[in-house]
């Protein structure tokens, strides 16, 4: 049975140490919502290519090496989701953690300060696999009429 709640300013006291985290999780939840866009399109460009009918053997290996590139680049689209993701139920963790520190005074500081941690090295990976498929995204478009330079 969990052990009752000593000082009634536990509670007010928990939830402000998970207010910080709480905040952390809105924001990476903006981030997937941008994420989850950029692989919807992603996706639809692909369906559009491979649905397009006949095409000259001229375009074929163009429409080939756009096909591999969108490939690559709803990999490394879904692998930032996934970091991201995977961050946030880290994040979720930490609140948890912070609320039975709190609420049944265990001592839990290591093992919130390891899941923000591990958190927050899950949020740099999905953030280095965006920012790498933005990068592969601006390297291979090709917008005709428009020159390089200012």
């Amino acid at each position: 049975m969990a052990a009752p709640i000593l000082n009634i300013n536990d509670v007010p006291q928990a939830i402000q140490l998970a207010l910080g985290p709480a905040f952390l999780l809105t924001g990476i939840a903006g981030m997937l919502n941008v994420m989850a866009g950029r692989l919807a399109r992603i996706i639809d460009r692909g369906r559009r290519l491979t649905e397009s009918g006949v095409v000259s053997p001229e375009m074929l290996a163009a429409l080939q090496g756009e096909i591999q590139g969108l490939d690559r680049r709803r990999y490394l689209a879904s692998a930032a989701i996934t970091g991201c993701t995977l961050a946030a139920l880290l994040v979720c963790m930490v609140i948890a953690a912070l609320f039975l520190e709190a609420l049944l005074d265990a001592p839990l500081r290591w093992l919130v300060g390891s899941l923000f941690l591990c958190a927050t090295l899950a949020l740099v990976v999905g953030l280095a696999y965006f920012l790498r498929e933005v990068h592969l995204a601006t390297t291979t478009i090709r917008i005709v009429g428009a020159r390089r330079g200012g």
